[in-house]
């Protein structure tokens, strides 16, 4: 898979061998749960925010660690991925943490990866979602700082289609 071994993980000072980002309201219990099964049988240290973030602490704070902490990342680009500002959020700052020694594989699951790239679809449905709802910000400098948001996640969107992905369309939870 992704020829990993965790002893490589920490040599390079890394915590997580994976960083797992998904939306878990269509993936959580059925592809996600199964991909995160078979990582942790391959003996690879995976970050799933239920399983790594601690109860009373700081999601933003555990998210952004274990994205830097990372030697790799797999993004499960689902149908509503990105109405989560969360995992928005998430795909800005592991495009921002990527480097030629570290691995980012999207995985486009029932999602047409150029619908993320041209921003059609479901993307947009959900871009539009987002824009409506900063635009009814009352303070100025908030709303131009949430479209300025916006303006980073579209970037982000173009960037991960372009990246050789695993598109799954129609296939089993398995």
């Amino acid at each position: 898979m992704l020829k990993l071994k965790s002893s490589e993980a920490s040599a390079e000072n890394y915590r997580y061998d994976v960083f797992l980002s998904f939306s878990g309201e269509d993936t959580r219990k059925t592809f996600t749960d199964h991909l995160y099964k078979e990582l942790k049988d391959e003996g690879l240290i995976t970050f799933r925010d239920d399983e790594e973030i601690e109860r009373g602490e700081s999601i933003k704070f555990e998210l952004e660690n274990g994205i830097q902490q990372s030697r790799s990342w797999i993004v499960v680009f689902s149908k509503k991925y990105a109405f989560s500002s969360w995992c928005l959020d998430e795909l800005v700052m592991i495009l921002e943490c990527r480097n030629s020694k570290r691995l980012l594989l999207p995985i486009f699951y029932h999602v047409d990866p150029s619908d993320v790239r041209k921003q059609s679809g479901c993307i947009a449905e959900a871009i539009d979602h987002h824009e409506e709802k900063f635009k009814r910000e009352v303070d100025e400098t908030k709303r131009k700082n949430m479209m300025d948001k916006i303006k980073r996640w579209r970037t982000a969107l173009t960037q991960l289609a372009n990246l050789a992905g695993m598109p799954l369309q129609n296939v089993a939870n398995g």
